[in-house]
């Protein structure tokens, strides 16, 4: 029979949080009566078929027991085979975080597998991955986000910016990689020495004294955004909203410290709803996602945006009052009312092969 299958994990630098995501999804939509697939994604790439009832430390040294061994082929017809017969999916629900579950990889896989999935599809993952583009494009639209630069040696580079500067990977997570440095040099050093900056890095100013604010949009049964949130940082943390503020303080991130809803002016929270409706709208965000800002005094800065968050941001939906479950079954309705994508050879017809001279002839 038909059913959904849970995909988490992943070779990512945000493994365990993605299983902690995938096993929470899971075992919501397990209660709720749905029969899953639950598939993990190895650090290796390779995937296996678990129980939906594990706990996560099930998984804390790598594939547990009794994981069935499956093979992943992106072809029409084919998708996840357990002993070479096809899983019937009827939906994926991507629970991976950061590269390349969430960059838009994974996503290409499942269109030339012909599956279904939650979440954006490959072209808008990518864009919500890319911190540059990401930016560009959101500065094109008119909404006022970070200024951000790729890190390279020339000059002009770093005209305009004053030090310190936050350095990024420019492909990755919202939270993992990120450095505050105070001087050029130190930045381009990351480019050699940071394993998270081997595709690039991106420099921006440091904002002293900011706040951060995140939101979540979701797309069905109709567009939404959640509450706002502020985080909480711990006195003597990091000056910025780091990976361990984010998934290790407190518990983790539901349980991190907060301020839900956060305690804004009236004009500065129609900012941040306004852009963010209009952030997701140029992702083609699809299913959940979060948008993060940041705000100084009266200034609102779109940050970034977060295409598969962090327990798919499930704790953020207090008004209007969405229980995971019902996030979880909207988003696979959403899913499952859509198509896979299909690919045209229209024109493809042979007339150009037919009509053209020998091959030795276009090589000169």
């Amino acid at each position: 029979m038909s059913k959904p299958a849970v995909v988490f994990g992943g070779p990512s630098p945000e493994h365990d949080i993605s299983i902690l995501t995938g096993l929470q999804a899971a075992r919501t939509l397990s209660d709720a009566g749905i029969d899953v697939h639950a598939i993990y994604w190895a650090k290796t790439g390779r995937w296996y078929a678990v129980d939906q009832q594990l706990e996560a430390a099930a998984f804390a040294d790598g594939i547990p027991n009794r994981a069935r061994e499956l093979r992943f082929v992106a072809e029409p017809g084919e998708g996840f085979l357990l002993k070479k017969k096809p899983l019937d999916v009827s939906v994926v629900v991507n629970c991976c975080h950061g590269a390349p579950g969430e960059d838009g990889s994974l996503q290409a896989a499942f269109d030339l597998a012909g599956l279904r999935y939650t979440g954006p599809d490959a072209a808008g993952s990518n864009l919500g991955m890319d911190k540059l583009a990401f930016g560009a494009v959101m500065s094109a639209a008119g909404l006022k986000s970070i200024p951000r630069r790729l890190v390279t040696e020339d000059e002009t580079t770093w005209a305009g910016l004053n030090p310190p500067y936050i350095v990024k990977p420019r492909f990755g997570g919202s939270s993992i990689g990120i450095e505050v440095v105070s001087d050029q040099a130190t930045a381009l050093d990351l480019l050699k020495t940071s394993p998270h900056m081997r595709r690039g890095a991106v420099v921006e100013p440091f904002l002293e004294g900011c706040r951060d604010y995140l939101i979540a949009v979701r797309t069905y049964p109709e567009l939404q955004l959640s509450a706002i949130e502020a985080p909480v940082r711990d006195a003597g943390a990091a000056h910025i909203y780091n990976y361990a503020q984010k998934y290790l303080a407190g518990g983790g991130l539901e349980g991190s410290a907060r301020e839900l809803p956060a305690n804004l002016p009236a004009e500065m929270e129609a900012t941040i709803r306004r852009s963010a409706t209009s952030a997701a709208g140029l992702v083609g965000v699809r299913s959940v996602a979060r948008v993060d800002f940041l705000v100084r005094d009266r200034e609102v800065w779109l940050n970034e945006i977060n295409t598969i968050p962090g327990s798919l941001a499930a704790y953020l939906w207090i008004d209007p009052p969405v229980s995971r479950r019902q996030l979880l079954i909207d988003m696979i309705a959403e899913a499952e009312r859509g198509t896979a994508r299909s690919f045209s050879t229209t024109g493809a017809d042979g007339t150009a092969l037919r009509n053209a001279a020998s091959i030795a002839s276009k090589l000169g």
